[in-house]
C-alpha cells in the first residue's frame, strides 16, 4: 500500500542531518510512497531526488555551537516574522500533503530554539481524524540536556505524541542507552534501523594507498585541515589528498591550497568520496555520522579528532566506541597538532588493518520497511494503556499474601531469524526468563548456535513436526485424538531424543503440543519418555496431572487468532492478565501457578511487538520480572513468586 510521508527536518551547522534525511525520503520514493521533504537550514544543493517533493523553509541557520542564536541567509539575527513565515509554510505543506506518516528529524531529543514550530506541527497531525502515524528519526548518539526536567519534558512529549523513534545506528557499536538516559517509558519505541547509507560497499584496491583528509560540510573542520597540511610536511613519502566542504569560504580554501606541500592536494569535496576512501591507505577526518559511514563502508582505517568545541559530546563518544573494537586512532581536538597527527598517522599506516565490524548499514530501507511494518489502524498506537485494572489485582494479590509469578513462553522456534533477534533483544533488555518451544523435526543449526549465548532462554520439545492430523472441521491438533496413543508416545519420545541431540542443556525436558491441545491418554506416556512437565494453555487443573510430570500453563495471548491476527485490543488483554491475578487471589485457580504469557514471534506485527515491549516496561516499572525457565520447571516449589 502506498502511503503519503512528510519528513521535515531543519539543519543549523553542517549538513548531516539534511543528507540523512534525503536518503530517507529517497528510500521512501523507491519503494513506491509519495514522500514530501521539508528543510528549514540554510539551501544547499541536494543530489538527484527522484520522486520527492521538496520544499524549503524560510533558512536559519547558527555559527559555531551557539544553537540558541538563529541567523538568516545573511547573518542577521532572525525575527518572529521569519519564523510565523517558516511555521505557516510547514503547516500549509502538512495540509496540503495529508501525510499518513509524519518524520520529524531529532526533535524532540533535539531542535529546542525550534519548539514552537515543530510542537505545532506535530500537534496539528494529532488534530487529524484519523491522525497520521508520528515518528522521531534519530542518530546513532545524541547529546542529552545536563538538567533532569528538560529530559522530563523530551520524553514526555514522546510518550504523548510519538508512536516509534527511529533509531539510525546499531546498537552494536553504540545504543541510544551510551548517550541518552533511556528509561522503560521511552524504550518500547526505539527501533533501531542500521546506519543510514545508500551505497553498496565499495571494492577496496588491492594496492591501497594515500591519505585522505576530509571534514565535515561546515568550516568547523578548518583547525583539522591546517594541521593536516603541516602534518603532511612531516610525512612526505605518502601521497595526501585533503578534500574541503562546503561550508568553507573560498578564500580559505585558497589560502590552504596556497600552503600546502607538492605532495599533498587542497580541492572541493568530491561526489566520489567513497571510491577515493576505497583506495586511500588512511583516512583523516572528524567523527561525524555520515563520515563514519564512510569509512566502514570503504574498510579504510581511520584517524580520528573528533569535534568537540561548545561541549559537544556526540563525535568523541562516536569515535570511542570505534577505537574500543580496535578500528581507530583518536586524537582530542583541544590538543591536535601537526606532530600528536603526524605521530597517529604514522602509527595507522604502520597498524595491520582490522577487519571492519559486522554492523548494521541499511538504515534507509530498513527505516522504510519498519515503518511499512505499521499498522496504521492498530489499537496500540494509542500512546498510553490503561493498567490500572492489572495493578489494581497485583496490588490486591500482595495484600492477601498470594504469591504472584510471571513466565513467558514463545512458540514455533526453528531458526535464528531477524523477528528471533527481535524477541531475544527485549528479553535481554528486561532481564526476563524465555522459553522457545522448538519444533524438533524443522530445527536449523542457527537457532542452536544462537541460543547458547542466552543465559536466561531455553528451549522447549514443540510437538514433533507441528502437522495437523484432525480431520476436516476439527480444531487443529498434532497429539489428539485422532492416532493411536502408543505411535504419538513414541513420536514424542522421539521428538525429545531429536531436540536433545541439537540443544543440549539448552533443551528443557517439558512437552508442549502444538495448538495446546493433547489426548488425555498420552498424558501418563510423556514421564516414561524422558519429559518432566507439560506446558499448554489455561489454567491448570493439578500441578501434577500424572505421576513425575509437572504441568505449567500459559493463560494470556495478544494475538487476535480468530479476527485479524494482529493485536487484541489492549484493554482485553489487560483485563485477562488482572482476571488470572484474581483467579489466584480468590482461590479458583492454583495460586502456585506463575501466570504465563505466550506468544509467537514469527507472525508479530508491529502493534504485537509495541504491545509486548509496553508490557515488559509496565512490569519492570512494577519489580516484577519473567521468571527464569531453567529454574521454573526444575524448583517449581521454590520460585513461584515472581515479584
Amino acid at each position: 500500500m502506498s502511503m503519503r510521508v512528510l519528513i521535515a527536518v531543519t539543519h543549523l551547522l553542517g549538513a548531516g542531518h539534511l543528507t540523512r534525511a534525503a536518503a530517507l525520503a529517497r528510500a521512501f520514493a523507491k519503494a513506491g510512497h509519495a514522500i514530501t521533504l521539508v528543510s528549514g537550514g540554510s539551501r544547499i544543493q541536494l543530489i538527484a531526488l527522484d520522486g520527492v517533493s521538496f520544499v524549503q523553509l524560510p533558512p536559519v541557520k547558527t555559527v559555531g555551537t551557539d544553537f540558541r542564536a538563529l541567523l538568516d541567509e545573511s547573518g542577521a539575527p532572525i525575527d518572529e516574522k521569519r519564523l510565523t513565515e517558516r511555521r505557516d509554510l510547514l503547516l500549509k505543506t502538512f495540509h496540503a500533503t495529508r501525510p499518513d506518516i509524519l518524520i520529524t528529524e531529532l526533535f524532540p531529543f533535539g531542535r529546542r530554539v525550534l519548539a514552537n514550530e515543530f510542537g505545532a506541527l506535530v500537534d496539528e497531525a494529532r488534530r487529524q481524524s484519523p491522525p497520521p502515524l508520528v515518528l522521531c528519526s534519530i542518530r546513532d548518539i545524541l547529546v542529552a540536556p545536563t538538567k533532569p526536567e528538560r529530559v522530563a519534558e523530551i520524553h514526555a512529549r514522546l510518550i504523548r505524541d510519538y508512536d516509534a523513534v527511529l533509531v539510525h545506528g546499531d546498537p552494536r557499536l553504540a545504543p541510544l542507552e551510551a548517550s541518552w538516559p533511556v528509561d522503560d517509558e521511552i524504550r518500547p519505541l526505539l527501533r533501531y534501523t542500521g546506519y543510514v547509507d545508500e551505497n553498496d560497499a565499495p571494492v577496496p584496491d588491492d594496492a591501497r594507498n594515500g591519505i585522505v583528509v576530509s571534514g565535515g560540510s561546515s568550516a568547523a573542520s578548518l583547525p583539522l585541515y591546517r594541521a593536516s597540511i603541516e602534518a603532511a610536511r612531516l610525512i612526505p613519502d605518502r601521497s595526501w589528498r585533503i578534500l574541503i566542504g562546503p561550508g568553507v569560504a573560498e578564500t580559505d580554501v585558497q589560502s590552504l591550497r596556497a600552503g600546502a606541500p607538492p605532495h599533498a592536494s587542497v580541492e572541493r569535496a568530491r561526489p566520489d568520496f567513497r571510491a577515493l576512501l576505497s583506495k586511500a591507505k588512511l583516512s583523516v577526518s572528524q567523527a561525524g555520522y555520515n563520515t563514519v559511514v564512510d569509512i566502514l563502508r570503504a574498510g579504510v582505517r581511520p584517524v580520528l579528532v573528533p569535534f568537540e568545541a561548545g561541549h559537544e559530546t556526540e563525535q568523541r563518544l562516536r569515535a570511542e566506541r570505534l577505537k574500543a573494537i580496535g578500528l581507530a586512532e583518536i586524537i582530542p581536538e583541544d590538543i591536535l597538532s601537526p606532530g600528536r597527527l603526524a605521530e597517529a598517522v604514522r602509527g595507522g599506516l604502520a597498524r595491520v588493518s582490522s577487519e571492519a565490524p559486522d554492523l548494521s548499514l541499511d538504515g534507509a530501507r530498513q527505516s522504510v520497511a519498519i515503518v511499512e511494518g505499521i499498522d496504521l489502524a492498530a489499537p496500540a498506537r494509542q500512546r498510553t494503556f490503561d493498567w490500572s485494572q492489572l495493578s489494581q489485582a497485583i496490588n490486591r494479590a500482595k495484600d492477601r499474601g498470594c504469591p504472584i509469578g510471571f513466565w513467558w513462553r514463545d512458540d514455533d522456534a526453528v531458526a535464528h531469524t531477524p523477528a528471533l533477534e527481535r524477541l531475544l533483544g527485549l528479553a535481554r533488555r528486561y532481564d526476563a526468563g524465555m522459553a522457545l518451544a522448538a519444533i524438533p523435526q524443522a530445527l536449523n543449526p542457527s537457532l542452536v548456535q544462537r541460543l547458547e549465548t542466552e543465559g536466561n532462554v531455553f528451549a522447549l520439545v514443540h510437538g514433533a513436526s507441528h502437522a495437523n492430523y484432525a480431520p476436516k472441521g476439527e480444531k487443529k491438533a498434532e497429539f489428539g485424538d485422532h492416532r493411536p496413543v502408543e505411535a504419538m508416545a513414541d513420536e514424542a519420545g522421539q521428538a525429545l531424543q531429536t531436540a536433545k541431540a541439537a540443544l543440549g542443556d539448552k533443551l528443557l525436558p517439558v512437552f508442549v503440543p502444538p495448538w495446546n491441545r493433547i489426548s488425555t491418554g498420552l498424558v501418563p506416556f510423556l514421564p516414561r519418555k524422558g519429559y518432566q512437565a507439560l506446558s499448554t494453555f489455561k489454567d491448570r487443573d493439578t500441578p501434577h496431572p500424572t505421576k513425575n510430570l509437572l504441568q505449567i500453563n500459559t493463560h494470556i495471548d495478544p494475538i487476535d487468532w480468530h479476527g485479524s491476527r494482529s493485536l487484541v485490543e489492549p484493554e482485553r488483554t489487560v483485563a485477562r492478565l488482572a482476571e488470572a491475578v484474581d483467579r489466584r487471589v480468590e482461590g479458583t485457580a492454583d495460586r502456585n501457578e506463575p501466570i504465563g504469557v505466550l506468544t509467537h514471534h514469527l507472525i508479530h506485527d508491529d502493534a504485537i511487538w509495541s504491545f509486548c515491549e509496553r508490557l515488559m516496561a509496565y512490569f519492570a516499572a512494577s519489580g516484577i520480572h519473567f521468571l527464569r525457565i531453567d529454574e521454573l520447571f526444575r524448583n517449581p516449589d521454590r520460585i513461584t513468586v515472581g515479584t
